[in-house]
């Protein structure tokens, strides 16, 4: 059913698929076999502005002036396109992550289209608020708010959930009645271009939404963050791309939502149900290879049962099928790029240099000839460092962990907390006062209890402290993608 060339990525403006005028092209390259699988269109300030400016076109044509019902229906009508396409975007997916088929038929793609109709319906049903004022004359006055579309809403997307994650921030921006320009990461151009095609077909409007292919610096992402053209600026990836973007937001006084990085803490205490906190930290340690923002890479056990579940850890970590994502019983991909795999090899090396216990893993998985030149990585899990070492400092994002012990619930939450960065956490109790307890006292956006990477779409989401700035999910994500007008009418 693919119309489109996904070995040639295009951007997406004003309803139209364009090679742009730069004339820049860079290969996208198969991180499971490290093989060349297509070319990317790269776009510099000229796509940007063509972008920008049918986005902002847009905002004054048939789209600002669609009623709430019809927009609803129309981005349902994209969820459904999504569903209908569900083997195509899987294909795209694939081939820009290498991901197994099973999480991103299960995970990816569906998310991906559900967040259309959530923030769809959601809309629909948040009220704003009222209030009667009195007035020295008596008859006093109507105050109420409403909602309007902030403007042009730049998204800049990361590799790890393309579609999902673009999808949470193009869903709730559309559903409020902006445009967008999207910027994908450059190691994953594929589903924001298949999206485009999605959009014509469901009748969204020409320049409601747009893609701008490129890198960061000197490339479409800093021409899109700096453009004056664009109102508001939503993002995902690291905490120092965040600091960046937020020096070209201030130009112009431009609001940001960012979700950055984390560096994510397991607490699992005595009294837990050891199968339930195995394969939960089994997932947040390992899924997608590790490259996760809400992935756990400090495991704290109470020291009753640390040794029994380190052992049992590893076993499951040994028990992981590194393969091609077509491959029957795939649970394990490889890491998106060569690059990144030099990054996570290298903290595993200064782990090791920093007398860490190698539980399982720490290098590089025979995986025969053919996927030879993919970005493979083996599942890894490390015990006896200091909490001074830099791979418990620092982001990773790969699938590696460390566990240390614990005594007491006091220390736990100190060395939960004990980071700069404040995204998430996960508490294995089933003790129900002790699961409140450290819940509230956990400094992070969101804290799983008993559970992992479960997600109501309503509830606010985004990290503290150099984890992020504001929240989506919800109102909180209207709150961000409107601009809330209080109309005064004296009676």
């Amino acid at each position: 059913m693919l119309k489109i060339n996904l070995r040639e990525a295009m951007h997406f403006i004003d309803g139209e698929y364009t090679a742009g005028s730069s004339g820049k092209t860079f290969d996208n390259v198969s991180p499971v076999t490290g093989r060349k699988i297509g070319i990317v269109h790269e776009g510099l300030r000229p796509e940007v502005d063509a972008a920008v400016s049918a986005a902002r076109a847009a905002l004054s044509g048939p789209w600002g002036y669609l009623p709430l019902a019809e927009r609803a229906a129309l981005l349902h009508a994209v969820a459904d396109g999504i569903t209908k396409r569900f083997d195509d975007f899987l294909e795209a997916e694939i081939l820009d992550t290498g991901k197994p088929k099973s999480l991103a038929s299960h995970v990816d793609i569906p998310r991906g289209a559900a967040n259309f109709k959530v923030f769809a319906d959601l809309v629909k049903n948040v009220p704003t608020e009222s209030f009667m004022l009195d007035t020295p004359d008596g008859a006093g006055a109507l105050n109420y708010g409403v909602r309007k579309p902030k403007g042009v809403i730049a998204v800049i997307s990361p590799w790890n959930l393309p579609l999902l994650l673009m999808t949470w921030k193009v869903g709730p921006a559309l559903a409020s009645g902006n445009t967008v320009v999207v910027k994908p990461s450059e190691e994953t151009p594929l589903t924001a271009t298949l999206l485009g095609e999605v959009m014509n077909e469901a009748g969204i409007p020409k320049g409601v939404f747009n893609v701008v292919h490129g890198f960061g610096p000197d490339s479409a992402g800093a021409y899109l963050t700096e453009h004056p053209g664009v109102d508001a600026i939503t993002f995902t990836g690291e905490t120092r791309t965040g600091e960046v973007i937020m020096r070209s937001a201030a130009k112009g006084l431009r609001q940001v939502s960012m979700e950055c990085g984390g560096k994510n803490a397991g607490i699992v205490f005595a009294d837990c149900d050891m199968d339930k906190a195995i394969e939960g930290t089994m997932r947040s340690v390992f899924a997608n290879c590790g490259q996760v923002c809400l992935g756990t890479e400090r495991v704290y056990v109470e020291r009753p049962i640390f040794d029994a579940f380190v052992a049992r850890l590893k076993k499951e970590a040994e028990g992981l099928k590194l393969g091609a994502p077509e491959e029957a019983g795939t649970s394990l991909g490889p890491l998106i790029s060569q690059e990144h795999r030099e990054k996570v090899l290298s903290y595993f090396e200064l782990a090791k240099k920093d007398g860490a216990t190698i539980v399982t893993g720490g290098g590089v998985p025979d995986m025969g000839e053919e996927l030879s030149g993919g970005a493979w990585v083996e599942p890894t899990i490390f015990t006896g460092l200091p909490e001074s070492a830099r791979i418990i400092r620092e982001e990773v994002f790969g699938p590696v962990c460390h566990i240390a012990p614990f005594d007491t619930e006091e220390e736990a939450i100190r060395l939960a907390n004990d980071t700069e960065y404040g995204l998430a956490s996960a508490v294995w109790t089933e003790d129900l006062s002790r699961a409140h307890r450290v819940g509230r006292k956990i400094e992070a956006g969101i804290v799983w209890v008993n559970s992992w990477f479960l997600r109501d779409l309503r509830t606010a989401f985004g990290g503290s402290k150099q984890s992020g700035i504001g929240r989506e999910g919800g109102v909180h994500g209207l709150e961000f993608y409107s601009e809330l007008t209080n109309v005064c009418i004296k009676l």
